[in-house]
């Protein structure tokens, strides 16, 4: 559950029976004791009924199947589209979370606007767009929802149009905050050496991936090439090359500093691996509001990694290879193969003299 859904949800509960289903309880507001069952997950349209009602301590029953939305609205597309990524992510054409977050946008687009025509003017949009203004991300990833939507509609017949085509962003922004030495210096501080929070700064500065990545990489990812150990993984993020790496002396350190050793480096306080990239995303959050860093993100460490490296002189190459970019905005050149893992190395041996 995601940290959104938790702010916006107070008191959600997620739980997963020994059969693998998924329910979701709320506890009554005042009275934590007390746990409704929803009859209405978070894909519900009606959902936030359930949930106020069980803030309330009422559990509302379960609803027959609503009618189905009229052929050539908008709720109809969203219906057909929805069911089109269920079939995308079973056969691998689609990653989870991005069907997710993309079902979630389009629910919210049909519960305001479901009975219009699929063919509804661009303004009409621009104006959903704007209700969503305070937070600007969300804005520019509920259009990115539904010109996909439309995108696979036209291209199918369903629709004529794609009036997401050619809205601009709101979130003008350059994205995560990179650390500083300093901050980097002060979660040390906060974090040493054979704690678990140094282990997963070390792997997020040291391999540069991303928060999906480094909570799945462990021993099975090791390969030795002359005589030196280097991380072998494949990004989940979808079009992402292939990632080697040398595998430096202060991440070494770092992982032979830990005393429990699991199927994967970084590890929960029962010595399990972390369920989701979100539950780890949580846990780092913790760390760094631990060290005062509020506010700063696992991707902002990514993101000094690049710089780390350009500051040291590795070309654009060396940093895409590390970083698994299939490709250079301003450029057509592609590096793969061997020459990706030359390329590679190169640029992790600027790091080796490093201070950690």
């Amino acid at each position: 559950m995601s940290d959104e859904m938790r702010l916006q949800y107070p008191g959600l509960l997620r739980e997963v029976l020994p059969s693998g289903t998924v329910r979701w309880r709320v506890r009554k507001a005042g009275d934590k004791k007390v746990r409704v069952l929803l009859n209405a997950g978070p894909d519900h349209p009606r959902f936030g009924e359930h949930y106020h009602a069980a803030r309330a301590g009422i559990q509302l029953p379960p609803e027959a199947d609503a009618p189905s939305a009229i052929k050539g609205s908008v709720g109809w597309l969203v219906d057909l589209y929805r069911a089109a990524m269920k079939d995308m992510q079973e056969q691998g054409h689609l990653h989870k979370a991005t069907a997710h977050q993309r079902g979630q946008f389009l629910l919210w687009l049909a519960s305001e606007v479901g009975e219009y025509s699929a063919a509804m003017p661009q303004s009409q949009l621009i104006l959903l767009r704007d209700k969503k203004a305070a937070t600007p991300g969300a804005a520019d990833n509920f259009i990115k929802a539904v010109r996909a939507m439309y995108a696979w509609g036209t291209d199918r017949g369903h629709c004529k149009a794609n009036p997401a085509a050619g809205i601009g962003k709101i979130n003008r922004g350059t994205g995560a905050t990179a650390w500083t030495t300093d901050d980097l210096l002060k979660y040390r501080e906060r974090h040493p050496k054979g704690t678990m929070a140094h282990l997963a700064l070390s792997l997020l500065m040291f391999t540069a991936c991303r928060l999906g990545d480094v909570y799945r990489l462990g021993r099975t990812h090791e390969m030795q090439r002359n005589g030196v150990t280097w991380l072998d993984w494949q990004p989940e993020k979808r079009g992402s090359s292939r990632v080697r790496i040398p595998m430096l002396p202060p991440l070494q350190a770092a992982i032979r500093a830990q005393t429990i050793i699991g199927p994967t480096y970084l590890l929960t306080e029962h010595g399990k691996p972390f369920a989701s990239k979100n539950a780890f995303g949580n846990k780092f959050a913790d760390w760094t509001r631990q060290a005062g860093l509020a506010g700063l993100s696992a991707h902002g460490i990514r993101k000094s990694a690049g710089e780390l490296l350009a500051m040291n002189g590795a070309s654009q190459y060396e940093v895409m290879s590390v970083h698994g970019h299939s490709n250079a905005k301003t450029s057509e050149i592609y590096t793969a193969g061997a020459d990706r893992d030359r390329l590679a190395d190169l640029a992790m041996q600027r790091m080796t003299g490093v201070d950690w």
